[in-house]
């Protein structure tokens, strides 16, 4: 009788450690979170280590909702705070719900490129209103370089550009000369600031993820011509929304993406121009929407499955979970479509 009872619990035993063994040796993931703030800009990391970092707060007002979104979006990932907040620049898009946010949930430090470079009312008082939350004390503050790192444990985030200016020696691997440069038509001056976006670069292992704000053509070019210092990438997230004034040709086919995710809005970016320029670029499998781009057409939409919010829904977002090995997931969480690369 003992030997019958001793041998199914002993398998059981063996079943029970093996799951274990196997759960710890498994490798950890980084997690990316395109949250749909309508056609501004509110991106949530969650490195392997369990840290956080938030580019960018969405709008102000609406009752709160995009500082909701992205707390609700904090739960599903697992996280209680917010270790690092990135602000890319101070339009209404991306600074704006930046108080209704550090009512909601801890912060534990602010990241910008400096002060405001951009001669507007609305930015200014952005600005100053951005800067009433960091005179609380409740948070530390970083200005950004291009070429500083963001603490973040267990992956490396790298600064690539930061008011108007950006990295100048090549990141290990890059530097190859860019021949789409000769054939960009020159693109104009941007005074606003758009143009001083802080952009990152988030390497796990082999994969890597770029993140560039609202930077537009003539910044991108500078950045990687004659020369592309950044190298290759895994995912991009298309700048400016998906806006005609960004997504250069000679920047996309050099950063080569495999996917990209674009946080359009249903009546901003999506323009059918830039959504060309990304959707056609060499190497490039899927390019992933928050919204489907009403005022664009069926040709310059992606796939149904790919597009997390369309009609009148909203509120839906695209996840990523990245392998060190460069492979990763990317979940629509409309419909829990979800494709593997």
């Amino acid at each position: 009788m003992r030997n019958r009872i001793c041998a199914p619990l002993t398998a059981c035993l063996f079943s029970f450690f093996s799951t274990y063994l196997a759960a710890q040796s498994a490798p950890a993931t980084l997690q990316i979170f395109a949250i749909d703030v309508e056609g501004g800009q509110a991106t949530l990391l969650v490195s392997p280590s369990g840290q956080s970092m938030l580019v960018d707060t969405g709008w102000p007002g609406f009752n709160g909702r995009d500082a909701d979104r992205i707390v609700s979006a904090a739960k599903v990932a697992g996280v209680q705070q917010i270790d690092y907040l990135v602000l890319t620049h101070y339009h209404n898009d991306h600074v704006g719900g930046v108080t209704q946010l550090a009512d909601r949930i801890k912060i534990g430090t602010f990241v910008d490129h400096g002060p405001n470079l951009e001669e507007a009312d609305q930015t200014r008082n952005n600005y100053a209103e951005y800067q009433r939350v960091l005179a609380s004390g409740k948070a530390k503050h970083l200005v950004a370089k291009p070429g500083d790192r963001i603490p973040i444990s267990g992956v490396n985030v790298q600064v690539l550009a930061a008011a108007r200016q950006h990295i100048r020696e090549p990141l290990s691997g890059a530097g190859q000369p860019n021949p789409l440069c000769a054939s960009e038509p020159a693109p104009p001056d941007d005074p606003s600031e758009n143009s001083a976006s802080l952009g990152l670069l988030v390497t796990y292992g082999k994969f890597r993820f770029i993140d560039l704000g609202d930077l537009t053509k003539k910044k991108e070019i500078e950045l990687v011509c004659p020369n592309n210092p950044i190298g290759k990438v895994d995912v991009y997230l298309v700048d400016h929304h998906g806006l005609n004034q960004s997504s250069a040709k000679a920047f996309v086919q050099a950063v080569h993406p495999r996917v990209a995710i674009m946080n359009n809005g249903a009546h901003k970016g999506g323009n059918p121009e830039a959504w060309q320029t990304v959707h056609a670029s060499p190497g490039v499998e899927d390019l992933w929407q928050l919204h489907y781009a009403v005022d664009s057409d069926r040709r310059h939409n992606s796939a149904e499955n790919l597009i997390a919010n369309l009609n009148d829904v909203d509120g839906n977002y695209i996840k990523l979970v990245a392998l060190p090995d460069g492979s990763f997931t990317v979940l629509n969480s409309r419909n829990n479509f979800q494709k593997s690369y």
